[in-house]
C-alpha cells in the first residue's frame, strides 16, 4: 500500500489552496496531448456502479468556438438584467468567461442513458451520474493547476443550444463547458473574492452536528 508523508499531504492542500476558476488567460498554446492527458486523469475519478458516465467533447473547430462564445453573450446580457442598481454595475465589470483567450475548450457531459455500470447505486437517487462527473472534472482542475495549467468553468451557457452546437446525443446532459490554458497571474485568492462579490467562509459555517 503506497503510503503519503506530512510533507506530501502539505503541497496537497496547497494544490486545494491554489486552484482557481481562470478568467483570464495567455493564449500561448497548450504542449501537445495536454488535454488529452487530463481528461485521462480524470477518468480515474469514481463513479456510481463504476458508471464511467462523463464523456468529453474538444472543441477545436473555429466556428463552433464562435457559436459558443455567441451564446455566452447573450446569456450573460439576460443574467444583467437580473440585477439593479450597483450590483448590476459591479455584475457588468466582472470577467466572467476567458472563452475568447484560453487555447484549450472542453464540453463535458453526462451520458444518463448509458448501461455502464448496470443501474448500481442510483436506482434512488440518478443524479448521482452527475455527481461522478463533477467529480471527475475537480480531479482534471486539481491535475491541470498541478501542470501550471489553469481552467475556468463557464456556466452561463443555454444547454440546448450547446447540444446544437456541439451535434451530441440528446440523452447526454450538458455540466460544463472548461476554458483551459495558461493563466495570466496566479493568485490564491478567488477572482470573485477580489472584486468584493463575495467571501470565501469558513468550514464551520457550513458544518452541522447531530
Amino acid at each position: 500500500m503506497v503510503e503519503f508523508d506530512d510533507s506530501f499531504r502539505q503541497h496537497l492542500r496547497e494544490l486545494f489552496v491554489w486552484r482557481r476558476d481562470v478568467r483570464r488567460f495567455r493564449t500561448d498554446p497548450l504542449p501537445a496531448g495536454a488535454i488529452d492527458r487530463l481528461i485521462e486523469t480524470a477518468c480515474l475519478s469514481p463513479s456510481v456502479g463504476l458508471s464511467q458516465p462523463w464523456r468529453f467533447v474538444v472543441v477545436d473547430d473555429v466556428a463552433r468556438r464562435r457559436a459558443i462564445i455567441d451564446d455566452f453573450t447573450a446569456c450573460n446580457a439576460e443574467a444583467l438584467n437580473c440585477y439593479s442598481g450597483d450590483r448590476a454595475a459591479r455584475y457588468a465589470a466582472l470577467k466572467l468567461s476567458g472563452l475568447g483567450q484560453a487555447p484549450g475548450h472542453l464540453a463535458v457531459f453526462a451520458d444518463k442513458a448509458s448501461d455502464i455500470g448496470h443501474g448500481l447505486g442510483r436506482a434512488t437517487m440518478p443524479e448521482t451520474i452527475e455527481y461522478s462527473v463533477v467529480a471527475a472534472i475537480t480531479a482534471m482542475w486539481l491535475a491541470a493547476r498541478a501542470e501550471s495549467i489553469g481552467i475556468g468553468w463557464v456556466s452561463i451557457l443555454n444547454p440546448d443550444r450547446i447540444h446544437a452546437i456541439l451535434d451530441v446525443p440528446h440523452s447526454w446532459k450538458f455540466i460544463s463547458y472548461l476554458c483551459i490554458g495558461y493563466p495570466e497571474i496566479e493568485c490564491d485568492q478567488p477572482e470573485l473574492e477580489q472584486a468584493k462579490w463575495e467571501h470565501r467562509r469558513g468550514a464551520e459555517e457550513f458544518t452541522l452536528r447531530r
